[in-house]
């Protein structure tokens, strides 16, 4: 695939260029037809989480045809897969995160068709560097399903995905200049929120509303207490808190007393130990108006989405390597930004070495994530035409990881040092218990018509 440019001739050695932009754009321009025939399959096919099956099977198909070693059905998931390409023996392992699930009703309105892109392009240029260079590696392309709503990373973080991984890097779309200046192109350096979901049912005892009340224990007077109860907590609460809920059972007929009523509820917290003292206070809320009531009360965890830990290695390698290319970056470490939002790209953050830069695709006013504006925006020409340049910066970065023995170093210390700074405010106790927190019958459950997605979304 790759030509060689011959620099230099002396005394009979030859001399090539192996600079990673040149090889690294050139063979990301190379599949550009593939690549975008692969875009416009998954964005005009939306499937729902753990439904992926059409992504997964073109993403397959194109990567066995172009003789890569591929795992379908990849750590026992129905819509992950796996591609390698390793060479030697040793060296370190980069994972590219390709995410590729759609919103009920909305399509691909977070974009995630191209998520898919930008690391299986990256995948492909960071493949035929190393393939170049003759060092020891490898690169990796993992299908990570349903992440909206679904944790498919936190499945196969417990089947075991990341194992031996030495980082794991992945790029997410955004509307343009969100949070940054004009000259800029993406936002690096990026915190999201955590996030807790859970589902609350009332337990009390049926009787006729006008015959004998007195012998009733209201369940849905105790789902209205505690979320009246909750509503007057969130002005004490952070700014960058989030509590929001709603329900979902209130009762069968206005003339019987309800015994039962259900509530689902998600809090989120720009740490795993804020997350645990507000979610406590939420808790505290259900329980008391249990109490008030006459009331039993259950709780059951959700999925929990860890906050986002983004590598500053990582960061300021990207930075560079995307100006490199003249596609400047926003990266700003003493003021760093805190994305509402929640991904399980944090949870992965937590095992790994990671970052997930936002870039900017053209997007109209009022067209944010997860909005019908947005979806058209993600199936534009440009849109497809920026991610790629992302993928070009994505397999650059990758690259410098895989061959810089100080850059793969300082890469450590920083994971390291982060826990080492969570440790000293002790607060790593319980820590692991909430990143590999998984209930497996959310995979195998499917969508069910019921699931929702990261922002609400009731399926259609």
């Amino acid at each position: 695939m790759t030509t060689l440019n011959l620099v230099e001739q002396v005394n009979g050695v030859k001399r090539y260029d192996l600079s990673s932009n040149r090889i690294i754009g050139e063979t990301i321009e190379h599949h550009r037809a593939e690549l975008k025939v692969l875009n416009y399959l998954v964005y005009r096919n939306p499937e729902l989480c753990y439904e992926e099956h059409k992504a997964h099977d073109a993403c397959v198909e194109l990567l066995v045809n172009l003789g890569f070693k591929v795992t379908p059905h990849a750590y026992g998931i129905p819509t992950s897969f796996e591609a390698e390409y390793a060479q030697g023996s040793g060296g370190r392992v980069l994972v590219f995160n390709a995410e590729y699930d759609s919103l009920p009703g909305i399509g691909h309105a977070c974009g995630h068709n191209l998520i898919a892109i930008a690391s299986f392009a990256a995948f492909l240029g960071a493949a035929e560097q190393l393939k170049v260079s003759k060092i020891s590696g490898r690169v990796r392309l993992l299908g990570t399903p349903a992440e909206e709503g679904g944790g498919g990373k936190i499945a196969l973080i417990n089947h075991g995905a990341y194992k031996s991984v030495d980082a794991c890097l992945i790029a997410h779309p955004a509307p343009l200049y969100r949070g940054y200046g004009k000259e800029f192109n993406a936002k690096v350096y990026l915190q999201h929120n955590a996030i807790d979901k859970f589902t609350v049912a009332f337990s009390g005892k049926n009787a006729h509303a006008a015959a004998s009340p007195w012998e009733g224990r209201n369940a849905l007077d105790a789902a209205v207490m505690a979320y009246n109860a909750i509503s007057m907590l969130r002005q004490q609460t952070h700014p960058d808190f989030r509590i929001h809920g709603v329900i979902i059972n209130g009762g069968v007929k206005e003339n019987i007393i309800p015994d039962y009523s259900a509530l689902e509820y998600a809090v989120r917290a720009p740490s795993l130990e804020k997350l645990r003292i507000l979610k406590q206070r939420v808790v505290d809320c259900f329980e008391a108006a249990a109490t008030a009531t006459a009331c039993t009360v259950e709780i059951t965890d959700g999925i929990l989405y860890a906050d986002m830990r983004p590598n500053k290695t990582i960061c300021s390698v990207f930075t560079e390597e995307s100006a490199k290319i003249n596609y400047p970056v926003y990266c700003d470490f003493v003021n760093p930004s805190l994305m509402p939002a929640s991904t399980d790209q944090g949870n992965v953050s937590y095992i790994v070495p990671a970052f997930q830069p936002s870039y900017g695709i053209p997007a109209g006013p009022g067209c944010a994530n997860h909005t019908i504006g947005f979806h058209d925006a993600a199936g534009t020409e440009e849109a497809f035409n920026r991610t790629l340049t992302i993928g070009k910066s994505l397999a650059a970065t990758a690259w410098k990881i895989l061959s810089d023995d100080t850059t793969a170093l300082k890469m450590k210390k920083d994971f390291e040092e982060d826990r080492s700074q969570r440790e000293a405010l002790g607060i790593l106790e319980g820590e692991k218990e909430l990143i590999y927190r998984w209930n497996e019958t959310i995979m195998k459950g499917g969508n069910n018509g019921s699931r929702k997605c990261s922002c609400g979304h009731q399926k259609a």
